[in-house]
């Protein structure tokens, strides 16, 4: 069979046009599915490790086990998903259809307990088992839905011109879906209510399922691939397609880096403020530094698409080290939340600005398939290797505190050295990027404009 012809020759062919409206339509849909999908995203990233923690087992091993295997389903089904919905040239019933049982299966964590009548060790693994495997399942249709069919939507209904805005707003997402967790719903978590607060966000996440049936409209810009199947959902992984489009890997590579700092710490971070800082406020922490980082990432959404995306990467990691760095050393409450702010706005500018230049690179006729390439840096990559980063420097700091007459580990400061550290090393990628080659002359404007502000930065 005759090899692909690069991806990079095809997205040539396609003239995009450089400047379009937003519609009240396409921003309904982008704040509507990105926030509610963000609260079941919520759930799943950091209330089931706290699920797990507080009703199975305090071994940080374990979160990271489950996060691992989460997000190898997650990019299987955004790889898998993302190429359909390619080839069919439709997103709205991936969206719609996956978003219900999105819900679905986010309400069914309520229902997994330690079993009753087995030995106690016996009991936590197979309660274990069927967190991992339902989080597992959770994820594929999660990531089906809102990774790979939302996402692309988002690009082909978006152009250059207008994406760091877009962007901008769709980097608050986790923290606006953080912020309405917490406040709504952290209570019945403190007070074991698991089974209604899965409910709740099950409930809402399938709802909007059903509302975006009506509600997305396919975008006119769809382009079909030329290969079958099976050869589209592999084709963002062969050498050929590495060598024809640089810019889009070494863009996504920085993006693994910045997401794997990033899961260092997050599946720790309520356990870390709740049982080592001992802030009984934590809500109002969180709430505080949610807020502040969301103004910060929509404010530097519309200076991001002024200076350039690219050119703003290296600037937002910097804030985001500071914010890391001065983690480290506070403890009380004032203190976090000012670090914490720095650090979660920088991480928001980050991925505001890596995401909107990986937008601009990606092939018109492969937008689905991109999307499982983007699961490979932000969620694979990050999420198996960072939260084993962090569990080894639990691990190794080796502080507990004792519960009930059982002594249980607790996350120490050192995840924030640990995730700057790693943040650090997005430098690299973004040198080599300003090194890779520029597309030829005959490239449509969109792509042109991007690479205009690599080229002077």
């Amino acid at each position: 069979m005759p090899a692909d012809p690069p991806v990079v020759a095809r997205a040539e062919t396609a003239p995009r046009r450089l400047r379009a409206p937003l519609t009240a339509r396409t921003w309904t849909v982008v704040i509507v599915l990105g926030l509610v999908g963000q609260l079941a995203w919520t759930v799943e990233n950091m209330y089931l490790n706290v699920f797990v923690y507080d009703t199975i087992s305090t071994d940080p091993n374990v979160i990271a086990v489950l996060v691992a295997s989460s997000a190898v389903a997650a990019t299987l089904a955004t790889m898998l998903i993302g190429a359909a919905s390619d080839r069919v040239r439709r997103r709205r019933p991936f969206i719609a259809v996956g978003y219900v049982l999105w819900g679905v299966t986010t309400a069914l964590f309520g229902f997994v307990q330690t079993p009753g009548g087995v030995d106690a060790a016996q009991g936590v693994g197979l309660a274990i088992v069927a967190i991992v495997l339902l989080d597992c399942i959770m994820s594929f249709f999660g990531s089906g839905a809102n990774d790979a069919a939302f996402n692309a939507w988002v690009t082909e209904s978006t152009v250059p011109a207008n994406r760091g805005r877009v962007d901008g707003v769709l980097a608050i997402m986790p923290l606006m879906g953080m912020l309405i967790v917490f406040g709504a719903l952290d209570g019945l978590s403190r007070d074991g209510q698991w089974m209604l607060f899965f409910a709740i966000v099950g409930a809402a996440t399938a709802v909007v399922g059903v509302i975006a049936w009506f509600l997305v409209r396919e975008p006119d810009e769809q382009r079909t691939p030329p290969d079958g199947y099976f050869a589209a959902v592999v084709h963002g992984l062969t050498p050929a397609t590495v060598r024809a489009n640089p810019r889009l890997y070494i863009l996504l590579a920085a993006w693994a880096v910045l997401g794997t700092s990033t899961q260092v710490f997050i599946p720790y971070l309520i356990i870390y403020i709740q049982r080592y800082l001992r802030i009984e406020g934590y809500a109002i922490v969180l709430a505080s530094v949610l807020i502040l980082a969301a103004v910060m990432s929509v404010l530097g959404g519309r200076v991001i698409d002024r200076v350039g995306k690219t050119r703003a990467i290296i600037p937002a990691t910097a804030i985001m080290v500071v914010g890391l760095v001065g983690m480290f050393f506070v403890r009380d409450m004032l203190p976090v939340i000012v670090f914490g702010t720095i650090m979660m706005g920088g991480f928001m500018l980050s991925v505001a600005a890596l995401s909107a230049s990986v937008r601009d690179v990606t092939p018109v006729d492969r937008v689905g398939m991109v999307q499982g390439l983007r699961m490979i840096a932000m969620v694979l990559i990050p999420m198996v290797a960072g939260p084993f980063i962090g569990a080894w420097v639990i691990v190794g700091a080796n502080q507990t505190y004792t519960d009930l007459g059982v002594v249980k580990q607790v996350p120490t400061p050192w995840i924030f050295v640990a995730a700057a550290v790693v943040a650090v090393l997005v430098v690299i990628p973004v040198l080599l990027l300003r090194r890779a080659p520029l597309p030829e002359p005959g490239e449509p404007a969109p792509a042109r404009e991007s690479d205009a502000e690599d080229a002077t930065a």
